[in-house]
């Protein structure tokens, strides 16, 4: 696939590499010449230099035959401008932005341009470091109505189908982490000792799934 990167920050530039070097062409686009000494010296892909909303720098890195594009410039306008040219004048459907206040990437998601939030991200996972576990989601939408998040379980759920888990928790089952590898649960699959569960749920429903994990399972009557 050819994919158009615009921003040649250490985001972009480090996307521009893992792309090449996964088989794909690449375009990445800066208005400063300067930036492309982020790239290293056997880059293959086409260095554009402008800004990535100009018609003119999207044809030069090829965007009408681009399978995606990718904006990852400092300035939250310039990327959401960008991501809408890419898509609605020379149709890309696949286009993801990234925007720094988690304000607009909620607006933004809801208009349909993909968004990663930089911002509330990093702050999540710093919390989840400093906090105890579950203190803060492993991802949630640009929306913030789903999260999939990392719950404790209580030792007494050990031996428990993860189907029933899910019932009885009243929650979805995401996947499991045990003995640092990630588990596709199945219908067989049992919590082991040591699992570390992960589940996708309501925000607003994360409180009780916390507490219902945590304490041992009811008794069937």
């Amino acid at each position: 696939m050819h994919i158009v990167i615009m921003g040649c920050g250490r985001v972009g530039s480090t996307l521009a590499h893992i792309l090449e070097d996964s088989g794909h062409s690449v375009a990445i686009i800066d208005r400063d010449p300067q930036a492309f000494r982020r790239l290293r010296a056997g880059f293959r892909g086409r260095r554009v230099t402008g800004v990535g909303f100009d018609r003119g720098v999207l044809t030069e890195a090829g965007v009408e035959s681009a399978a995606a594009f990718v904006a990852v410039s400092s300035g939250d306008n310039s990327n959401i401008i960008s991501a809408r040219v890419a898509r609605e004048t020379f149709g890309v459907d696949n286009v993801v932005a990234r925007i720094y206040d988690p304000r607009r990437a909620e607006v933004y998601q809801r208009l349909g341009i993909p968004t990663v939030a930089t911002v509330r991200w990093t702050a999540d996972q710093i919390m989840r470091r400093i906090l105890p576990e579950g203190a803060e989601p492993l991802w949630r939408d640009p929306t913030g109505a789903v999260v999939l998040a990392e719950v404790a379980v209580n030792p007494s759920w050990i031996g428990t189908r993860v189907t029933d888990l899910e019932l009885r928790a009243g929650t979805r089952a995401a996947f499991i982490n045990r003995m640092g590898d990630a588990l596709v649960i199945t219908d067989d699959t049992v919590v082991q000792e040591g699992d570390i569960l992960h589940v996708i749920a309501a925000e607003n429903d994360m409180d009780r799934v916390n507490k219902v994990l945590a304490a041992a399972p009811e008794e069937d009557d």
